[in-house]
């Protein structure tokens, strides 16, 4: 880390390794220099998942409407998967009608790459989750496995597609399925669709995406440390 201190995908990447184990003031460190504008598609997400994880919702999205109201992205992914995470950053602070109108937004672009690119996974994963946030619980659930059927074969990301599935299942209440995935999740290697890094005990704790299974005795075991 100390041959170019200042490049932001590597500060983001140091960042998601913090907060990976629950370490959120030096996280926030090697984010304090990023903002709406900075140009780097992995520092920006990794300032919206920290501002998440300290619960600062409506300054996430304050973050995300002003890259979108000033910033010029690089494609159309970029632009569909930033509208999915405007939308669940919205939801967050309970602006339905606004997470919703993110959501069409990410839909309309993601579908017309998915379309164009079927074997593609990466925008799958996020029109998936465009899906659930407007409750269409069908079509959210069959491109989930979509992209679990896409990825089955491999071993380092088809977790991921995983972990995918069980953010659709939180939408829809189905908490024990999902519960039963994080627990996979936690034992094994994998890149992850949601971190930086394969999902941990910390990341668990902090995120509210998975607020929904806090009363859960088993889920409440999945946050624990272990202890060696």
């Amino acid at each position: 880390m100390d041959i170019r201190p200042n490049d932001a995908d590597l500060l983001a990447s140091k960042a998601g390794i913090y907060q990976a184990q629950g370490n959120l003031t030096e996280a926030a460190k090697c984010l304090v220099n990023v903002n709406a504008l900075t140009p780097s598609y992995e520092a920006v997400p990794a300032k919206v998942a920290q501002l998440v994880f300290e619960r600062n919702y409506r300054e996430a999205v304050q973050l995300l409407e002003t890259r979108f109201a000033q910033f010029q992205f690089g494609s159309e992914v970029e632009l569909g998967i930033f509208q999915e995470f405007l939308a669940s950053s919205r939801l967050l602070t309970g602006d339905i009608p606004g997470a919703k109108a993110s959501a069409e937004q990410a839909r309309k672009i993601l579908e017309v790459l998915c379309k164009n690119q079927p074997d593609n996974d990466f925008p799958a994963i996020f029109l998936a989750r465009a899906y659930a946030i407007l409750g269409e619980k069908d079509s959210a659930y069959k491109e989930a496995e979509r992209v679990r059927a896409l990825l089955r074969n491999d071993a380092i990301r088809g977790p991921g597609a995983e972990e995918n599935l069980a953010l659709i299942e939180i939408n829809f209440g189905d908490n024990a399925r999902a519960i039963s995935i994080l627990a996979h999740l936690l034992q094994i290697p994998y890149q992850s669709s949601i971190y930086a890094t394969p999902v941990t005990p910390a990341l668990l704790r902090l995120d509210p995406t998975w607020d929904a299974l806090r009363s859960d005795p088993t889920f409440q075991k999945l946050c624990q440390d272990k202890t060696h």
